[in-house]
């Protein structure tokens, strides 16, 4: 499955979470990472995020979808997490 997780975390967990979600996805934008992923890897990223965030204050969000070729992103203005990131 294809997944872009969003978040939106007190700026104390910040690392922590992107920490977690660079072993398992792609950092393409500030607070934005994607990849493709087994059932088995998004179960763990889930767990550990829900672990790493108060759930009284911050916010992830998981959009998760068939496949890659689900996907179509138009980007303005720079690209963030490097051109090996363009699709």
């Amino acid at each position: 499955m294809y997944v872009i997780m969003v978040y939106d975390v007190n700026v104390q967990r910040v690392a922590k979470i992107l920490h977690i979600g660079r072993r398992y996805l792609t950092w393409v934008q500030n607070s934005v990472m994607e990849g493709t992923l087994t059932r088995t890897q998004f179960r763990r990223l889930s767990e550990e995020v829900q672990k790493a965030i108060d759930e009284k204050e911050d916010s992830v969000l998981f959009y998760t979808l068939r496949s890659e070729k689900d996907v179509r992103r138009e980007n303005i203005g720079i690209i963030k997490g490097g051109p090996e990131n363009i699709v």
